[in-house]
């Protein structure tokens, strides 16, 4: 048997949507982009949504239109996938690594406050670095695995500060606050649609603004800064070309992806409705191992559960992070000898050699985000997991742990 960590649904709808588009002959940036723009919209009840080619590329978006830029400074957290700070690479400014919760794998707004007050000065309105001279403009929060990072406190520390605030909600599609779908809190946010997500279009991304001015410069930007998209010039005088007024990129999703997308978000609710159902058995049948930390869900958040991300708590189990590390990787190996796919939960960015050479960083400097990274561990979960294939990977990997963690 083999399970993997994950795997997208499809159907014939999907296939009939694709092959529609390529009959038109429209193929990129056309109305199968804007249809799912639209359903995007309503689904997450924010005004404007805008498709890219990835979230990366929306990130990028975002951080350009809020005006980030060299000698700026933006707090991200430490422990999330590479694509975050790099985002903030490619503006020119400097990512200042933040620890998380370890409830949570979010950014901690108790360690964002810490930073400041450390490291910054306030003046002339504006939070200045003690060291580099650099202006702390922005907070890049990760809604991490699917659940919303604590941003209603990051927005009181933004307020406060006078900082603008970017969500990634890469992995976040479903996660709500109060029955208030994340995108509308901070300034803008960005999702994915990666084959890992609860929804894919292979490669592709989304970023969602309540705000027209900054949706109508992120259309420009996606499309080399042209002053009309293609769909507009085609609409009416298409034998003239736009003028291009900034210099933009070419971020756009193609309709291919869009006629995708269309049909993912029809099956969105389905998807995460099972995803729940998953999470909810894991919950339950795993509860008992003792120093097996399963997820947290703080009083309402609603998750999206893009990944089941479980922790083994080495203070528990009295060990060193190391220790509990090699057993964690062992853990996996075993899991993968029997069929069964897992992965950790994601990096701890400060320790990756690009980052930890250029800004010399320690691996203990965000110690939460290090155990974060040598300690979790992601189990399989999709939308058409059957049953059976649930309780065998619960079942094998109650055994293999206390085979491994029987002291």
């Amino acid at each position: 048997m083999k399970i993997p960590i994950t795997k997208p649904y499809f159907s014939e709808d999907e296939y009939n949507e694709i092959k529609e588009a390529l009959d038109s002959g429209w193929l990129v940036q056309g109305p199968k982009v804007k249809k799912f723009e639209e359903l995007f919209s309503k689904y997450t009840g924010v005004k404007y949504a805008k498709a890219t080619s990835s979230c990366t590329t929306a990130l990028h978006l975002g951080l350009t239109v809020l005006g980030v830029e060299k000698g700026q400074d933006v707090i991200v957290p430490s422990f999330t996938y590479v694509a975050t700070p790099n985002s903030v690479e490619y503006t020119k400014a400097t990512p200042i690594f933040c620890d998380i919760d370890l409830r949570t794998y979010n950014l901690d707004p108790k360690k964002v406050k810490e930073i400041i007050e450390k490291n910054y000065i306030f003046k002339n309105n504006n939070l200045v670095n003690k060291k580099t001279g650099n202006i702390l403009t922005t907070i890049l929060t990760v809604h991490q695995f699917g659940l919303a990072s604590d941003i209603i406190e990051l927005n009181k520390i933004a307020t406060k500060y006078n900082l603008k605030i970017l969500e990634d909600g890469a992995c976040a599609v479903g996660a709500r606050i109060n029955n208030v779908h994340v995108g509308n809190f901070g300034n803008m946010c960005a999702f994915s649609f990666h084959p890992r997500k609860s929804i894919t279009t292979g490669e592709g991304g989304m970023i969602v603004t309540n705000n027209l001015k900054e949706a109508e410069l992120i259309e420009a930007l996606r499309s080399h800064g042209a002053t009309l998209s293609d769909l507009q010039r085609h609409l009416k005088k298409g034998y003239l070309l736009p003028e291009f007024n900034l210099l933009g990129y070419n971020y756009r999703m193609t309709d291919i992806q869009g006629a995708i997308g269309i049909h993912q978000m029809k099956k969105l609710d389905l998807i995460l409705n099972r995803k729940k159902e998953i999470a909810k058995i894991y919950l339950e049948e795993l509860k008992d191992l003792k120093g097996f930390v399963l997820p947290f869900v703080p009083k309402n958040y609603e998750h999206g559960w893009q990944s089941f991300v479980c922790r083994i708590d080495n203070d528990v189990l009295n060990i060193s992070i190391e220790k509990a590390s090699e057993k964690r990787n062992k853990l996996m190996s075993e899991l993968e000898d029997l069929g069964i796919a897992t992965r950790q939960g994601t990096h701890a960015s400060h320790t990756l050699g690009y980052y930890k050479n250029k800004y010399k960083l320690n691996d203990y400097d965000c110690i939460n985000s290090y155990k974060a990274d040598k300690l979790t561990i992601s189990l399989p979960m999709y939308f058409e997991m059957t049953e059976y294939e649930l309780s065998y990977v619960i079942t094998n990997l109650k055994k293999v742990w206390k085979k491994i963690f029987s002291f």
